[in-house]
This record gives structure tokens, sequence and C-alpha cells, in this order.
């Protein structure tokens, strides 16, 4: 029997910034309503089964979102006090990539292991950076953050597919990073698809509409697929940044912030 499918997890979203100052065209590419309002809403997602906690992403902290204009409401770091967890006792922590609002938080978790693609690393700190519209999404202090990371034995690095613990894996995809990461999760109800930037909203995968932010067009539309097959059904699928998500999964506790996800939705998905 292959124990990786035994171990099941609870999985929680956790809300940490909104944006309603965007319109559709920032969201999809080819869309026919381009100029209307399109929020996006940042998320960290934790993974816990038994005594074994695993945060993927970190998000952005404040001198971030000082440094963007993009305000948050609250740090990564407190965002997990309201489930328990203090980012200082967390030991791994899953980086989909290194754009600065998945990244962003490396310094509230001291104690942690980066998982984080090969491809990702050497995309981030190569000759793709040269290019301004390229280097936008990242931040040089969060990747130097993460080069000391790597030279103080944090970071431990993934080709392709790659276990984290049993019924945890990452499996790259690439398309909107060259080296974006999405997390399958074994969960009660089937596997689910922490899938991050993979696809940013539901409308993105389902409809096959691409995120203007990408580096390779083929592999953000071919992610589109493998995120599906990644999960046991679309409902199963957790976007990166859809406000949908709050309407489909149960709240969790009484922050307003956390949704439990392992669970399922609570409605069919629709958009």
């Amino acid at each position: 029997m292959d124990t990786a499918l035994e171990k099941k997890w609870e999985v929680y979203a956790l809300k940490y910034a909104v944006r309603s100052d965007r319109t559709r065209r920032e969201s999809f590419i080819f869309d026919d309503h381009s100029n209307e309002n399109h929020t996006i809403d940042y998320f960290i997602w934790v993974l816990k089964s038994g005594n074994s906690t695993i945060v993927v992403d970190t998000g952005y902290d404040y001198d971030e979102a000082k440094r963007r204009n993009r305000p948050i409401e609250r740090s990564p770091s407190e965002a997990l006090k309201s489930i328990n967890i203090n980012a200082s006792e967390v030991t791994d922590v899953i980086i989909t990539h290194l754009h600065y609002d998945h990244a962003g938080g490396l310094m509230e978790f001291p104690n942690a292991k980066f998982h984080l693609q090969e491809t990702e690393m050497s995309y981030a700190t190569g000759p793709c950076m040269c290019h301004e519209t390229i280097k936008m999404p990242f931040t040089g202090e969060h990747i130097c953050q993460m080069v000391k990371n790597l030279y103080s034995g944090r970071v431990i690095f993934y080709n392709g597919i790659g276990s984290i613990q049993p019924g945890v894996t990452v499996h790259l995809i690439g398309g909107h990073s060259r080296g974006l990461q999405s997390v399958r999760v074994k969960t009660d109800n089937g596997f689910m698809c922490l899938a991050s930037d993979a696809t940013h909203f539901y409308e993105n995968f389902l409809t096959g509409k691409p995120f203007p932010i990408v580096v390779d067009l083929e592999d953000m539309l071919n992610g589109f697929k493998t995120i599906r097959s990644l999960a046991s059904n679309d409902d199963l699928v957790i976007p990166g940044h859809d406000p949908l998500l709050k309407d489909f999964f149960p709240i969790e506790g009484v922050s307003g912030f956390v949704w439990r996800l392992d669970k399922g939705p609570i409605k069919p998905i629709k958009f």
C-alpha cells in the first residue's frame, strides 16, 4: 500500500490583503470586458496533519506593502496567529514562486526550510531579470534573502515533482513564472490542488483565459490542464487570488479571514 496516500491533511486559506483598484485587463488576456472592475485577494495557505504543519507561501510584509504602495490588512505572521501558529516555529514552507506577494515574508519564518523549484531560483537570479517588465513582480531583497537561506542550509530544491511529506507533493507548472509550482494535498475529500498562480482566478483555468503576467504562454495553458488533473475534481482546484473562494468555502473561526478548504465547497463552484 502507498503510505503517501494514507496521511490526510486539513487545508486553510488565510487572506492578508486585497486590491480593489484593478480592472479585468489586469487579470485576463483577450477579455471582452477589460475595463470592468476586478478585485484580487491575497492568501497564504496552511496544511495541518497531526503534529505536522506546512505553510504554503509567505505573502508580503508591511515593508513591501509600503514599497509597492499595496497596503496589507495584516502580516502573514499575524494571520497565522489566528489559527494558533507561530511563524517562528514553522519548520517547512513551500514557496510556489518568488514573486513579491508569495515570497515577501521570508524573514517572518526564521527557523523554516524553504521548498522551491530549481528552475525558479535560476530564473530569479538569471539574465531574464535584466528586463524590467519581467523583473517587476520580483523584489531583489527577497531573492537575496533566499540566497542567504540557501547558504545557511535552509533551501530544499525540486526538479519537477517532489514529495514534501506523505500526502503532499509539489509539481512544476511554469507559465506565470519559470519555476512556478502547485501543491497537491491528500484530504478526506480526495486530492486538492493548491494551484497558486498557475491560475489566479477560477475563470482563468475554467475558460482557458491566460493571466497577463506570463513568461511562457504555452506552459500556462498546459498548466490549466495539469492542475485539473492533480485534483480529484475541479471544485478542489484552489486559485491563488480569487475573491470567490470566500463564497464557496466555509469560514473558519471568528477572525473573518480564514477559510477551511479540505472539507470541500459548501456549494458548486460557479463564477
